[in-house]
């Protein structure tokens, strides 16, 4: 589910932010409750935290599902900052933690005791969800977070401007390029990335064949291959063919939608508004291979809803989070299909969410299916920023690709050094 569209959040950096606790400092709280569950529970005061989605309806949709909770009476904190991850932190450090809050595996969380283990809750259904799912959320064997939606992430494109222009769908980074430039005319760019480029990222180095680290968490992503993207990179920059300083970022489907560029790189929530707007004349196809040895990747974005392990209410907040999250399929179902597409992190209610079974909606699915990718749950913010640091000095600024992950390559090493010795 994108943030809202008329502020100017990265949802990239939103589903991977993670500032670390004790860089935090002394920050204030991030404002009193604005949402009230209404429960008809009494005694325990649960808080649960969200951001403010972007789609109708989802704010309603969160501040009604707990009124049927019996246990607990549950307050909603929606915000609707462009901060989310700033507040949520600073939030953390105060009295007025929530007990209950979304956010993305991020294992300083579980390192620095944040997060609840939650794999009592979890384990009787384990099988139910995704696999790679939960080997996301999982550290040293223990589950932290319930994953809540999955979303991918693809090209959207008009099938109608490829077919007026004698091309087909992108298989590499190569083909890619050149279709947009046969795409660009005088009123409209044939590729929209994203104004920071960022959201790529991850889809270039998967698409190269590499990823970010290895099965033994070291680094995997400094290879020939994602030396040559970065190099195709630059060139797709400087063509003139690329649009770049767009009224919104790539989670909004407005750059496409308004004709401002032929193909954009979006997520699977944004496909109604793409639907509304252009009809059947919408099509998705997955990051291309950015060498000839790479695959396609789909990179899978998401939210999970995870327990304050320093809360006054543990046992009580794990006890509502199974409820909601675990045992009420209808509401799971509910939030990842009816404000925005995304899908269902449950195994079973993917199985029967009719409204991805059709049309676009299971092109996602099956192309999350064959190319889909997760987030490591070791790559942390401070790895994160080096990766984008890449593309700012080898792509925006034509630096040398091998200098730039050599740079790259010291701070996440400081990084994993910090983390597993």
């Amino acid at each position: 589910m994108s943030a809202l569209s008329n502020n100017n959040w990265s949802r990239r950096s939103l589903f991977r932010a993670a500032a670390g606790m004790a860089a935090a400092g002394t920050l204030a709280a991030c404002g009193s409750n604005n949402g009230r569950g209404g429960g008809s529970g009494s005694g325990t005061q649960l808080t649960q935290m969200f951001h403010a989605y972007g789609e109708a309806g989802v704010e309603q949709a969160v501040k009604r599902y707990p009124t049927a909770y019996k246990s607990a009476n549950v307050t909603t904190q929606w915000i609707t900052s462009s901060d989310y991850e700033s507040k949520l932190f600073a939030t953390l450090l105060t009295k007025s933690a929530p007990d209950v809050f979304e956010f993305h595996p991020q294992i300083q969380m579980v390192k620095s005791g944040q997060v609840a283990d939650l794999s009592d809750i979890i384990d009787p259904v384990k099988d139910d969800f995704n696999p790679a799912d939960i080997k996301s959320h999982t550290v040293d064997g223990k589950i932290y977070g319930v994953r809540m939606i999955d979303d991918p992430q693809f090209f959207f494109y008009r099938p109608s401007l490829f077919e007026k222009a004698g091309v087909k769908v992108p298989e590499t980074l190569d083909e890619l390029i050149e279709i947009s430039a046969k795409l660009t005319t005088s009123k409209m760019k044939g590729l929209y990335l994203g104004n920071d480029l960022h959201a790529i990222i991850s889809p270039l180095i998967w698409s190269a064949g590499a990823d970010t680290l290895d099965d033994k968490n070291q680094i995997a992503y400094h290879t020939p291959g994602v030396v040559e993207g970065l190099k195709k990179m630059r060139k797709l920059f400087t063509s003139g063919d690329l649009l770049l300083g767009a009224p919104t970022d790539y989670w909004d489907p407005s750059a496409l939608n308004q004709g401002l560029c032929a193909i954009q790189f979006c997520g699977m929530w944004a496909m109604p508004q793409f639907q509304k707007a252009l009809g059947d004349d919408i099509g998705i196809f997955p990051f291309p291979k950015t060498v000839d040895s790479g695959k396609q990747s789909v990179y899978n974005g998401g939210w999970s809803m995870f327990v304050n392990a320093k809360s006054d209410h543990v046992d009580a907040a794990k006890e509502y989070v199974k409820w909601l999250w675990i045992d009420q399929k209808k509401d799971q179902e509910d939030f990842a299909t009816s404000y925005g597409f995304h899908i269902p992190p449950r195994t079973s209610i993917a199985a029967s969410a009719t409204k991805l079974k059709t049309g676009l909606p299971a092109e996602g699915v099956k192309l999350f299916n064959q190319f889909g990718h997760f987030d490591n749950i070791g790559w942390t913010q401070a790895m994160i920023q080096a990766s984008w640091d890449v593309l700012a000095n080898c792509v925006r600024k034509a630096g040398d690709p091998e200098k730039a992950l050599d740079q790259c390559d010291t701070t996440v090493n400081r990084e994993l050094k910090k983390l597993f010795g």
